[in-house]
């Protein structure tokens, strides 16, 4: 099968899961400033959310331009990564109602861990497909990032139990840390 199938429903997706955030945003009643207050946690963790989305799809992006065909172990390993994406809207809202609590802390980054965990699956599906020589596979290398990701989540789960703002900023700084634009699969398109 060609990528395009692929690459056009998780677009489709990921801006159903977007639009499904935003929507879960309450329109406060008032017509004061004062009267965003409430809703300000929840806007934080619509932020966060977006951010990671935002940076879910330019990798997906760049990802799928290694790509020619796709197998079957590809589209189960991109509809994995999928279904951990769905799951951010509800763990966003929990959060942001809760006001970052230990547990809705917690739930988020398991949902991020997995999302990390299903992206990296879908890398070595693709590579698996390619071979060992791919393109794919020079330009991820050991892929320091993706696993550094993986061990951050973990222990922003941790923390959550312990101090769920410190929890909070380990998130922010994997997003930080992806916001910085990857140009490894760039770089190995330009090189041939």
């Amino acid at each position: 099968m060609k990528k395009n199938r692929l690459e056009a429903f998780s677009d489709g997706v990921l801006a159903i899961i977007i639009t499904i955030m935003v929507l879960e945003m309450k329109v406060p009643h008032g017509e004061d400033f004062h009267a965003l207050e409430p809703i300000i946690p929840v806007f934080l963790s619509y932020i966060l959310s977006f951010v990671f989305l935002a940076i879910y799809w330019n990798n997906h992006h760049h990802l799928m331009q290694t790509v020619d065909k796709v197998s079957g172990g590809v589209l189960w390993a991109n509809m994995h990564l999928l279904f951990w994406l769905s799951l951010v809207p509800f763990a966003t809202g929990w959060m942001g109602e809760n006001g970052f609590a230990p547990n809705p802390v917690a739930l988020y980054g398991i949902v991020l861990l997995g999302a990390g965990l299903a992206y990296f699956i879908l890398v070595r599906q693709i590579i698996a497909r390619q071979g060992e020589g791919s393109l794919l596979k020079r330009a991820v290398g050991k892929d320091f990032k993706g696993k550094i990701s993986v061990i951050a989540y973990t222990l922003g789960i941790a923390l959550s139990f312990l101090n769920q703002w410190v929890a909070g900023a380990v998130y922010v700084l994997v997003a930080l840390m992806w916001l910085i634009p990857d140009k490894r699969i760039e770089k190995a398109l330009e090189e041939g």
